[in-house]
């Protein structure tokens, strides 16, 4: 895979413990190189949003955002992390889908307060809650929402996120807002609604952004005994009342697999992209002949029958090679935000659990590359990347 081009301003050097290599600023390529690797170009501008120095809130790290399109804007609503470590949701918005001229300065959602949340973390010290990486790994946080994703259904936009309560009990929530408050910024966001049970270990819900067949359709695990499916569950309402009892595999034990490029999946990445010929999905897994990092790949399910998977790309089609996307925690791309504007695909992701990062393509070109085995090249001509 060629190199990135280099970016012209060297970033700000951030403190590090242990013996994480530092970065330097230069590129962190893979020593393994494909004549037929994907060449993704990222948005000059990346990192395009990054913590916020001084912030009670975000000053640590900025991460793994969900996003909507509304009214003309791209609104993300990111995983922010400050020296508390409790993981509170951010946001901003964009009219072009690189540059953030609006965001919020304080979070726009929390599940619970920090004295709340030390009363039911039974798998942390009260007396060490602040932002440790090498104790608390998700990110360096111990508690609050993590990794949101966003999908608009009707007239609300519905955020799933993981809560975490100790490292074998990962529950998976949902709230929602209308669009209406969404545009004043208002954040009356409603009740907390457990999708996963307790003293469980579940990650990384992702809601369908319409329903199939009259349903709500929730892709909850990307592994399955057949790996020509994903597993999918329908419900009639999402005001439950008791949480969902599923076969879905621990994501932390799922057992190694050569599958295409990668021996060891991950997660599902943003919400489900519809196109024409099916279900766009974007997913995290390791790539086997280059262990130790998160890269992304890509695949189509079935429009009517979204367990089935239709095509799947041979290599990963993005991979952590920026200094951002090392500068924390090294060698992670993790998506979690995806939009379409006009004909242009926007992925949203964390580099290095600490950064913001946009890639895109052409939707069509990128899928019609898909379904012919090949890897579609995101554009080098568009004024989004200035």
């Amino acid at each position: 895979m060629a190199a990135p081009k280099k970016k012209s301003s060297k970033p700000r050097r951030a403190k590090r413990s242990g013996s994480r290599p530092k970065a330097s600023g230069k590129k962190v390529v893979s020593k393994t190189k494909r004549r037929k690797a994907l060449h993704l170009r990222r948005a000059l501008k990346n990192p395009i949003i990054n913590p916020a120095p001084g912030s009670y809130w975000e000053s640590e790290a900025v991460f793994n955002p969900g996003a909507v399109m509304h009214g003309g804007r791209v609104h993300l609503f990111y995983r922010a992390l400050g020296p508390d470590g409790v993981s509170r949701i951010g946001y901003a918005s964009s009219k072009d889908g690189v540059h953030f001229d609006k965001r919020h300065p304080h979070p726009v959602y929390m599940p619970e307060t920090k004295e709340a949340s030390e009363k039911h973390h039974p798998y942390t010290s009260p007396a060490r809650l602040h932002y440790d990486r090498a104790l608390y790994l998700s990110g360096g946080g111990w508690g609050g929402c993590e990794d949101p994703r966003a999908v608009k259904i009707n007239n609300r936009i519905y955020l799933t996120f993981n809560i975490f309560n100790g490292w074998y009990s990962i529950r998976v929530g949902l709230t929602s807002i209308s669009e209406k408050d969404l545009e004043v910024g208002k954040w009356n966001w409603g009740r907390v609604i457990y999708l996963s049970p307790p003293n469980e270990r579940h990650k990384n819900w992702v809601l369908f952004p319409e329903k199939i067949g009259d349903k709500y359709a929730i892709l909850h695990n990307i592994y399955d005994a057949d790996p020509a499916r994903v597993r999918v569950e329908y419900v009639d309402d999402l005001d439950l009342r008791e949480p969902l009892v599923l076969d879905s595999p621990d994501p932390q034990l799922l057992p190694d697999r050569i599958i295409s490029w990668h021996n060891r999946t991950r997660s599902v990445g943003p919400p489900p992209v519809k196109t024409k010929y099916g279900w766009l999905i974007f997913y995290h897994a390791m790539d086997k002949d280059d262990p130790g990092r998160y890269k992304l790949g890509a695949m189509l399910l079935d429009l009517n029958d979204p367990r089935k998977i239709l095509y799947r790309s041979r290599y990963p089609i993005l991979e952590p090679d920026e200094w951002y996307e090392n500068d924390w925690k090294p060698g992670i791309i993790y998506a979690s935000g995806a939009i379409i504007k006009g004909e242009t695909l926007f992925i949203y992701y964390g580099g290095g659990d600490k950064h913001i990062g946009v890639a895109y393509t052409n939707l069509d070109d990128f899928v019609n590359k898909l379904m012919k085995n090949e890897h579609a090249v995101f554009s080098k001509k568009s004024a989004l990347v200035a």
